[in-house]
């Protein structure tokens, strides 16, 4: 039998009102309200031409938003707390129906089933992002004022029909968030960082700044966390250089992973974290929690922003500095981005090898600039020569990943510092990404190749057992396994 579209669930049409255990009791003195709708007076749902856009946006809006209000003035929300989160949902499902016969609107089954997952998602969610957080093909989430929605998908951005109400609506849901770690948001404190309970990134900023509205960001964070396999299989990098990877990890050289925003450094900070041998000691100290480590002996440890007095902020060196106390075997930091870069460096030079960072930078040259910036924000005064010195002394590996034109996420370049000349540091490339042009869908085509250098660390990793085969170093590019080209997918 077909269901009729515009039946109406049991229990959801008129009759006796439905009253929960936990729902306000009326007001004794308060008169019934009258039977036709005095104060609010029914929306005329659209006709004609036009009509079905307008019932998405503004007419459907119009009904959630007093279903909404009406509910949340019938619950007593105290008492919600001592019940069971599906209990409360199955219950407040049959109220939503409930006011939505006393709506007086003509909508479908599907229209009212609609209605009433944005009604819990406004209650128990994130409001209309709600859809987008549990949407798994979506990486991030970009709110540039209430009305205007991006996501990224694939590695490209896209713009979608989802909206808020307007700024006070988009400001309860960034307030929901940022309350449930502990944090706030206002005109003296108008940016904040905070994260989901998943786990997923958030970045909001507010009027003054904010010159348009509210905005927010969100980095989604991956429940299932992707593995070594996957950057072959979606020809981020070729099999000898996650096995060359791999042995730089277990021969433990200290590994710098650099790159630009949305270029996949904390995803391959996680794939390489997992090549660590289960039997090390391992503390990781990140601004927002987002490594998955694997191992059984793992402290993770995260900074702590001011509170409202302006005190009681926990930065990363801070951390650091209490980490090198707690006897790691390795320290792993989510991002070096200033002070905390020389005591990173001193932890790799004086018995903490093994170690994983990542950077913001365009090229691993680049990246040993931007070190050098780093231990200046120290104020240390160190001479120039020094500086450098510190750096090639500490850092072994750097790995530089982008993300490409088309949105493809690559290994670009696996490159050795081997030391000093003079005054400069000399690095050499183990493996690097060629580009050759754009094919179809701007799609851009390139390969991986080895340079034919053999590392200077090639005897470090066969002094830890890690043979690996003289041709890995060979550039053998017509070979399959030795190139790839680009064009396969990129969700990391």
């Amino acid at each position: 039998m077909t269901a009729n579209p515009n039946s109406v669930p049991p229990g959801s049409g008129p009759g006796p009102k439905v009253r929960l255990p936990w729902e306000k009791p009326p007001a004794a003195d308060q008169p019934a309200p009258p039977a036709t709708g005095t104060t609010e007076p029914p929306t005329t749902r659209p006709t004609g031409e036009g009509a079905s856009a307008q019932t998405g946006s503004h007419y459907f809006q119009q009904v959630k938003s007093r279903v909404h209000r009406r509910l949340i003035e019938r619950l007593n929300l105290s008492s919600l707390e001592r019940v069971g989160r599906e209990q409360v949902i199955e219950a407040i499902r049959r109220v939503v129906h409930d006011l939505i016969s006393q709506e007086m609107v003509a909508l479908n089954y599907e229209e009212r089933e609609l209605l009433v997952s944005q009604v819990l998602d406004e209650i128990f969610g994130l409001g209309p992002l709600e859809p987008l957080i549990q949407d798994a093909e979506i990486s991030d989430i970009l709110v540039n004022t209430y009305k205007s929605i991006f996501i990224e998908r694939n590695g490209r951005l896209e713009k979608t029909d989802v909206r808020f109400q307007d700024d006070r609506h988009l400001l309860q849901v960034i307030d929901r968030i940022v309350s449930s770690v502990g944090r706030r948001i206002d005109d003296s404190s108008p940016m904040v960082d905070a994260r989901l309970p998943d786990g997923s990134r958030v970045n909001a900023i507010i009027k003054p700044l904010a010159l348009d509205g509210p905005h927010l960001s969100i980095r989604k964070f991956r429940r299932d966390a992707l593995g070594a396999e996957d950057l072959i299989r979606f020809d981020s990098a070729t099999e000898p250089m996650v096995e060359l990877l791999r042995g730089i990890v277990k021969a433990r050289l200290n590994v710098i992973i650099s790159g630009g925003t949305g270029a996949g450094k904390t995803t391959l900070l996680n794939i390489l974290s997992s090549f660590i041998p289960p039997t090390e000691r391992i503390v990781t100290i990140e601004d927002s929690a987002e490594l998955q480590l694997r191992q059984p002996h793992v402290v993770r440890l995260e900074t702590r922003t001011a509170n409202i007095e302006g005190s009681g902020e926990v930065p990363q060196r801070l951390l650091l500095i209490n980490a090198l106390r707690m006897r790691p075997d390795r320290i792993i930091m989510g991002e070096c981005r200033g002070g905390e870069a020389v005591d990173m460096l001193q932890a790799m030079n004086t018995g903490h090898d093994g170690s994983l960072t990542t950077i913001h930078s365009n090229s691993p040259r680049d990246c040993l600039s931007r070190l050098e910036t780093m231990i200046a924000m120290a104020s240390l005064d160190l001479p120039e020569k020094a500086m450098r010195q510190q750096v090639a002394s500490a850092v072994n590996v750097v790995v530089q990943v982008s993300r490409l034109g088309d949105g493809s996420r690559k290994i670009l370049q696996i490159s050795e510092i081997v030391g000093m000349e003079g005054d400069v540091i000399t690095m050499q490339d183990i493996f690097v990404f060629e580009r050759s042009g754009v094919g179809e869908n701007d799609k851009v085509l390139g390969e991986f190749k080895a340079t034919g250098i053999r590392p200077k660390f090639a005897d470090r990793l066969k002094a830890y057992g890690i043979d690996l085969a003289g041709m890995l170093f060979s550039n053998l590019g017509d070979r399959p396994h030795m190139s790839a080209r680009l064009g396969g997918s990129h969700r990391w």
